[in-house]
């Protein structure tokens, strides 16, 4: 058998999936910080690249990572790589035969899989691939449909559809480790959920939010426009608790039209609850209570682990707090209803900023959506706070013109360390005018085209995600 000194040095290969590419990074970074380990990649790190090599891990590691991560789809322990075969053949001759050894004695059972990407092979030449590793030692049986170990061949053929090589750029071998989290996002679909709105967040985007977070079990994680709770949903599946706030009353408790295809109202059991309770995880459910963003309930204190949240743009969902523009001044009544104004997209940011910066707990996480309008998008636009590192800012493009910024934030000061005047001081704090241009160039004529039209637009359908 191996000697745990040899196994401690192994390199590690992640597939991963080639959808939400400037999401992976940050997530996977995120998983890993979970576990105490740094980012280690090795070799000519490409980040758009399907494959991955890292170093510094152990199983363990990897076997966590990929216990919550959706952006990837399987880990292998990397055993030989190569541009060619032969190179490849060289690479694994080369490696520590007491690494392989524990996987290739003669009592166990194992299956080779070929694995290409962006190239299909026919089934004779993938026997033909298989046939060529012969060199290796396996003295163990073949077992196709339950090995004790599976071993892969992948081969990299580039991510062009459009020119595909005729030999592979690059090639591995290794020992498969474990599968990602890709099925959550088939399980946890918004078309099957029990209770939706009209912006219900996406399954796959919803679980990447709640690890860049850094989402832990028994964590407490606010979402302080909770909507229908597709957030809430995600984090409790990682057996955090979960609470939120909106300012809608009929979202919150379920009541009113419904955003399904061919049913007009909501049932007596839609709600946030019961979205958890579909999942197995109603435990995990603290409250949701109809309050203001702007005008916060939370004692002053760093409450929560988690802050992640979708802010309403103002069209699928108006921006609105409690509130006149008239100066008038009404004696208390229990029975008034207040009325509403709006909400500026640059007020909700600098709001959120400052409520996260006070009720996070020290190095708790902030993560949100940021919607740009493309053409006037710089870096340096993004809303910062002396409380709050930015972590990473992820691109999810809905337009040529428009996009959304996934942006996550880390709390790595408290408000009384900070002189009162210092968010002044950072014209990054000052509130954000490209929303408000992102809404006026692109939303407001889409929303004017809808009450004209009556119709839903294909492009308006993007912008939900």
């Amino acid at each position: 058998m191996a000697t745990s000194s040899s196994r401690s040095c192994l390199q590690y290969l992640l597939h991963l999936a080639q959808d939400n590419l400037d999401f992976r990074l940050p997530e996977i970074k995120a998983l890993l910080a979970l576990r105490g380990k740094p980012f280690h990649p090795s070799g000519n790190f490409q980040e758009k690249s399907p494959f991955w090599c890292l170093d510094g891990l152990s199983e363990e590691n990897v076997r966590g990572v990929m216990a919550r991560s959706v952006c990837a789809k399987s880990a292998f322990e990397l055993w030989g790589h190569g541009h060619t075969h032969s190179e490849l053949r060289t690479s694994l001759l080369n490696y520590p035969s007491e690494n392989m050894s524990p996987f290739m004695h003669k009592d166990s059972t194992y299956r080779i899989n070929v694995y290409t990407f962006n190239k299909t092979l026919e089934f004779v030449d993938r026997i033909k691939r298989i046939d060529a590793l012969e060199y290796l030692s396996f003295e163990g049986a073949v077992s196709l449909k339950s090995p004790q170990h599976i071993f892969c061949l992948l081969e990299d053929y580039g991510t062009d559809p459009n020119d595909i090589p005729e030999h592979p750029n690059y090639i591995y071998f290794g020992r498969w480790i474990a599968d990602g989290q890709r099925e959550l996002i088939r399980s946890h679909s918004v078309k099957n959920r029990h209770f939706i709105g009209n912006t219900s967040m996406d399954a796959g985007l919803s679980f990447i939010m709640a690890n860049h977070a850094k989402v832990n079990e028994n964590d407490v994680v606010f979402d302080p426009f909770v909507g229908t709770g597709s957030l809430l949903v995600a984090c409790s599946h990682f057996r955090a608790y979960v609470c939120g706030t909106d300012i809608d009353y009929n979202t919150i408790h379920g009541r009113g039209r419904s955003s399904r295809t061919n049913q007009k109202w909501r049932g007596p059991d839609e709600n946030i609850r019961a979205n958890l309770r579909q999942y197995g995880t109603e435990e995990m459910y603290l409250d949701v209570m109809v309050s203001d963003a702007s005008k916060p309930v939370w004692r002053e204190a760093a409450l929560f682990d988690a802050i992640i949240t979708d802010p309403p743009y103002g069209i699928r969902e108006s921006t609105r707090r409690t509130g006149s523009h008239k100066d008038v001044t009404r004696p208390p009544d229990e029975s008034h209803v207040p009325v509403s104004q709006a909400y500026h997209l640059s007020d909700i940011f600098t709001d959120l900023l400052n409520f996260s910066a006070h009720h996070l707990v020290m190095g708790g996480r902030l993560v949100y959506w940021l919607p740009v309008y493309r053409p006037e998008y710089r870096e340096e636009t993004v809303p910062l706070h002396p409380c709050l590192r930015l972590v990473s800012n992820c691109e999810q493009t809905l337009s040529s013109h428009t996009s959304r910024r996934l942006i996550t934030m880390e709390k790595i000061k408290k408000p009384e360390e900070i002189d009162s005047l210092a968010p002044l001081a950072d014209p990054r704090f000052s509130p954000y005018q490209g929303h408000n241009a992102f809404r006026e160039k692109y939303f407001s004529g889409l929303n004017k085209r809808c009450r004209e039209g009556g119709q839903q637009t294909e492009e308006e359908e993007v912008t939900v995600g």
